[in-house]
């Protein structure tokens, strides 16, 4: 795995959750590591982390709603259909239906991680460890983002939310500008998001605790840090740098968190696409510990 690889890490399968048909990856066997991206991502974004944790558990990626290969939910819901309560129904849905049972990892990035470190939070006694990174750890201030972005921020309208879905500069410069990447690899991002209007509803339905933007998860936020911050299941922080959202006064909240290893790995927000190698032989390391399983 010198290159990353455009290859995805396993065929989908489907399961209907609340009468809409919900894609995810469901490989292996024994206790689960549950993989959660976040925005404009699916399970695609971890194709060359999973191949890392082969035999050490059941490897389990969805989908959220409208993403990946997930259904695109009906306009006539409304605007709101992919909030944070409305993924997170869908997602716990999903998860309750694969039967995961107990000692389960959970591996967490961007806006996943909200869903991610909640629902450890409600099921802290199935948790095994967690694993996390670029993550939301706390309530967002605008402060925590670069200079550029919280002038993109504090310029945010209704009217400009509604013009982006009529093109793909989000994915393109955000997700797609962390590295060169293959024509294979643009075409799995972009699939969910080739029409322009609602199809691309998901990218931006805020459900960033940002004060300035939702009030729905910044208890939620509030009450998983909390926890967390005294909680003793095991993580295992992974650290960019130099990083985009993880650091200066989040990266000071998490690194008192108990019973933690933090790494190191390089490049900002999606490290999946710039170092996967290191990323899944840290995790490797960490669920094996946890597992007693000898490594290769």
């Amino acid at each position: 795995m010198n290159q990353p690889s455009a290859q995805a890490f396993a065929p989908k399968k489907f399961l209907d959750i609340h009468g809409h048909r919900m894609a995810y990856i469901d490989e292996g066997e024994g206790a689960a590591i549950v993989f959660q991206h976040g925005n404009p991502a699916s399970s695609y974004l971890w194709r060359n982390v999973m191949p890392h944790l082969k035999g050490m558990g059941r490897l389990i990626a969805p989908d959220l709603m409208g993403m990946g290969d997930s259904e695109k939910l009906d306009p006539a819901l409304g605007p709101s259909r992919y909030s944070f309560g409305e993924q997170s129904k869908y997602l716990s849905g999903l998860l309750d239906a694969l039967h995961m049972g107990d000692k389960v990892i959970l591996v967490l990035h961007d806006v996943g991680s909200i869903r991610g470190f909640d629902w450890a939070r409600r099921h802290s006694d199935r948790v095994q460890g967690i694993v996390y990174m670029e993550s939301i750890v706390a309530p967002l201030e605008v402060t925590d983002f670069p200079d550029y972005v919280q002038q993109q921020i504090n310029q945010i309208t209704p009217d400009a939310m509604e013009a982006s879905l009529q093109g793909l500069d989000f994915l393109d410069n955000f997700l797609l500008g962390a590295r060169d990447f293959s024509d294979v690899e643009k075409a799995y991002y972009r699939a969910p998001f080739l029409n322009p209007g609602e199809d691309r509803r998901p990218m931006i339905s805020i459900d960033l605790p940002l004060k300035i933007m939702s009030e729905e998860t910044i208890p939620v936020a509030e009450a998983y840090s909390r926890w967390l911050a005294t909680s003793e299941i095991p993580k295992l922080m992974i650290k960019a740098d130099p990083g985009y959202l993880l650091k200066n006064r989040l990266y000071d909240i998490a690194k008192t968190w108990p019973n933690q290893t933090e790494v190191t790995v390089p490049g900002y927000h999606y490290i999946q696409e710039t170092a996967p190698n290191e990323i899944g032989v840290a995790i490797s390391e960490f669920a094996s510990h946890l597992r007693g399983i000898a490594r290769d």
